[in-house]
């Protein structure tokens, strides 16, 4: 979990607005999916209904995957690679000029770590992205990270703690590496 104090918000599997709000979300992902290479501006739309607010120069390629969909919000020119999963049972912020590799997951939902009702309840903690950061291929972001502006996620990485600004982080828990200078 991130360094940052950000609030849980809690959440019961199963209940019908849930499922209302997910068939919303995953009807939507099903269309982007299903959508032609060529098809760009159809596929912008969809990703404009389903986000809670979008920049220009939205980019998000085939096998996209989220829960809600309005609580992911990204600024210009954001750019999302294959295979792409943001779990926003809460709010996912990235800023403008943010890349994404393949198959990385961004994942704001949890479950309690004692066994009894672990998987009728769950909680969600926000994750903030900031501006001209890149995320590497195969990286995990956990429940209520920061993420600096300008810093680089290393491929494989799981972050699991916040990441200052201007700084390259690797590993699982990803550690900083070095601070990014001019």
């Amino acid at each position: 979990m991130g360094d940052g104090k950000k609030e849980k918000i809690y959440y019961q599997r199963g209940t019908e607005e849930l499922k209302m709000k997910s068939i919303r979300a995953q009807k939507l992902v099903q269309e982007f999916n299903r959508s032609d290479f060529e098809e760009f501006e159809k596929k912008e739309n969809i990703i404009r209904e389903l986000f809670g607010s979008a920049g220009e120069g939205l980019s998000i390629e085939h096998n996209f995957h989220c829960d809600l969909g309005y609580n992911i919000h990204v600024g210009n020119n954001f750019y999302a690679g294959y295979n792409c999963t943001i779990l926003d049972m809460a709010e996912v912020r990235i800023g403008d000029d943010c890349m994404i590799a393949p198959n990385v997951g961004i994942y704001t939902a949890g479950h309690s770590v004692e066994p009894k009702d672990r998987n009728k309840s769950g909680y969600g903690i926000p994750i903030t992205i900031g501006n001209k950061v890149w995320i590497g291929g195969s990286c995990v972001i956990l429940p209520g990270v920061n993420i600096g502006d300008n810093s680089i996620v290393a491929a494989g990485s799981v972050v699991t703690k916040d990441v200052p600004s201007n700084t390259i982080v690797a590993g699982n828990p990803a550690k900083i590496l070095r601070q990014i200078t001019e």
